[in-house]
């Protein structure tokens, strides 16, 4: 029976499955070697290992391995599947889209032409993109157009930054692919009520033909902020007036969401965002009076309130306030409740693996499943929040329930066993990968049941034909 909202169908997600790269980079390893405290590189930016490429791997072959563990976990056959969206700001070509190398792949293990009727497109909007693919598929099932057929949607990336970059302290590399249904057995996302905010802007960017991206990191990290509290006030405005939340007296909407999943360049950012929101929110509620007096110190503000983020960042005063405000603000017992209740989980799995771009929200929706059901958390119900952020820039918040059934797919939820055994690198080996000093058919590790790349072609006649195999 199918799951309705009033006359609409349902959609979410019914399962979801990780690729993540077997090489790492141990992050005490890296701080001592660019000089950086690994103390101070573990409490300000939350990083302990970050996922590294092989040089037989690129965001297609690790979006169809994803692809094919999700597949190969719920027996699908390519008949089962309607559409195929990837996701990603790690683009192989200006014309060819991704998905179309992905389903090249998945072919050579389901057959020439299994994927033919699946359609499909790459999807840019640097890191939140895979939101608006989710949302384009859940909107094609609500509208019947899905015939019983389920969609991928697969986020992939690689984040790399210049050598000795500040942003090279946050790379990593993975793909999540989700599998959405109008019977999802984990996730039902609430109708009606996602919102964006848009603005163009130039906080971070790949210009055509640049392997790496050109990064104004304090003005992006504000921006995001901005963002998606923007996006949160819409998202609001859409959950009261549709009657999804009604707020009690004292009350702001994130009591009523049980768990907050926020873009995660790094696992620390996803708490300073939390902090920011959380700020936002209770200004204006009796409790905030209370917790002023606690702290001690009034909030800060800008000298103008309602000037650029060029202008506060250059206010300096009201930015070594607002920083130890928010360190005061942040020890609190309310704020580490909130933390530790709706955020934590979330940001386990990024500690781990590093950036992933479009992926690194869904890597943290992920993370918070499984461990939130290992402390033995009662899911069913409860109402998850996404905040995704995008450079360029552009903020979605959107929302969803857990479903009864989700502990089917939970339970077999185990991070370090999906991870498997890794190959800590060398910083030389890690530095000959990230220059393109290996081809590549000169990988560190031996291919095994997966999808990895053996050419690029060079011919003038050819030049840029990727060829790929199936490893058994």
């Amino acid at each position: 029976m199918r799951i309705r909202e009033g006359m609409r169908m349902a959609a979410g997600i019914d399962d979801i499955a990780i690729y993540i790269p077997k090489l790492f980079v141990d992050a005490s390893d890296f701080a001592v070697a660019r000089g950086v405290d690994p103390a101070k590189m573990q409490s300000g930016l939350g990083v302990s290992q970050m996922a590294i490429v092989d040089t037989n791997q690129d965001p297609a072959c690790l979006a169809a391995n994803a692809c094919l563990k999700v597949m190969q976990k719920n027996k699908l056959s390519p008949d089962d599947i309607g559409r195929l969206y990837v996701a990603t700001e790690s683009s192989l070509d200006e014309s060819k889209a991704m998905n179309s190398y992905v389903i090249g792949m998945l072919e050579q293990v389901y057959g020439e032409g299994s994927f033919e009727h699946c359609g499909g497109i790459e999807c840019k909007f640097a890191c939140v993109s895979g939101s608006y693919a989710l949302y384009d598929n859940a909107n094609w099932i609500r509208a019947g157009e899905a015939e019983n057929k389920s969609a991928l949607v697969v986020v992939s990336d690689i984040a790399k930054y210049d050598l000795g970059s500040s942003g090279e302290l946050t790379q990593g590399a993975g793909a999540v692919a989700m599998l959405l249904n109008d019977k999802p057995r984990l996730l039902a996302f609430d109708p009606k009520v996602t919102s964006t905010s848009i603005k163009n802007e130039y906080d971070f960017y790949r210009p055509f033909g640049k392997e790496t991206p050109i990064v104004h990191g304090q003005y992006s990290n504000l921006l995001y902020l901005i963002q998606v509290r923007n996006a949160l006030e819409a998202y609001k405005r859409k959950a009261l007036s549709t009657g999804l939340i009604k707020l009690k007296e004292g009350e702001t909407v994130l009591d009523h969401i049980d768990y907050l999943n926020m873009h995660l360049p790094y696992s620390n950012m996803g708490k300073k965002a939390l902090a920011y929101l959380v700020r936002h929110e209770w200004r204006t509620t009796p409790r905030w009076k209370k917790l002023i007096e606690k702290i001690g110190i009034e909030e800060p503000r800008p000298k103008d309130p309602r000037g650029t983020i060029e202008s506060i960042l250059a206010d300096a005063d009201y930015m070594t306030k607002d920083h130890e405000f928010t360190k005061l603000f942040t020890k609190t017992k309310e704020f580490q409740d909130v933390y530790e209740t709706k955020l934590a989980s979330s940001l386990i799995a990024s500690k781990m693996i590093g950036n992933l771009y479009t992926a690194s929200l869904y890597l943290g929706f992920r993370s918070s499943l499984e461990f939130e059901f290992q402390k033995g958390v009662e899911l069913e119900g409860k109402r998850i929040g996404f905040g995704s952020y995008g450079s360029g820039s552009s903020a979605m918040v959107f929302s969803g329930v857990i479903q009864p059934s989700y502990k089917q797919v939970v339970k077999d939820m185990n991070l370090e066993a999906e991870l498997g055994k890794r190959k800590k690198l060398s910083l030389e080996e890690y530095e000959e990968i990230h220059e393109n000093k290996r081809s590549v058919d000169d990988s560190i590790l031996e291919p095994k049941k997966e999808f990895v790349l053996v050419s690029v072609a060079t011919a003038p006649e050819s030049s840029g034909e990727r060829k790929y195999v199936f490893s058994e």
